[in-house]
């Protein structure tokens, strides 16, 4: 199975969404999850990088993979196992982060998703989220297993 990300790029109560992440990330590893695609922008993103760069140390199996909106970038790959470009190359630039979050999306069976309001790049992900059926975990309806 793969899990992807959805946020917004500020966060508001850092901690209890660190601990959040971190408690959702576990579970998914412990139910086999294997492959997480990180979108690599914002403070979300970001915090789920860390997360599960930490739980690799004790699940050296689950790989973390940058999805990139851009290609050669110069951007530092490094605490990524691998990165992915899907096929952008005929979008225009200013479309290409919203085309890779559709692609995320689509490949992904899970996505974990930090969002507080109905507008927006990460609320647009999250509706195509919906509008596929993929399995949502939400900081907002904070799912107990």
């Amino acid at each position: 199975m793969k899990v992807t990300f959805c946020g917004h790029s500020q966060i508001m109560e850092t901690e209890a969404v660190a601990d959040w992440l971190y408690m959702i990330t576990q579970h998914l590893i412990e139910q086999g999850v294997t492959v997480f695609y990180l979108g690599g922008y914002g403070e979300f993103d970001s915090l789920a990088a860390s997360i599960l760069r930490k739980q690799k140390k004790q699940y050296p199996q689950i790989e973390l993979i940058l999805v990139q909106a851009y290609l050669n970038t110069g951007r530092n790959t490094c605490g990524y196992d691998a990165t992915i470009y899907p096929p952008l190359e005929t979008v225009p630039h200013r479309y290409a982060i919203s085309y890779r979050n559709r692609w995320m999306v689509e490949n992904a069976d899970i996505v974990v998703s930090y969002v507080l309001r109905d507008w927006g790049g990460a609320a647009a992900t999250l509706k195509y989220a919906k509008r596929k059926k993929k399995k949502i975990f939400s900081f907002c309806e904070k799912t107990a297993f």
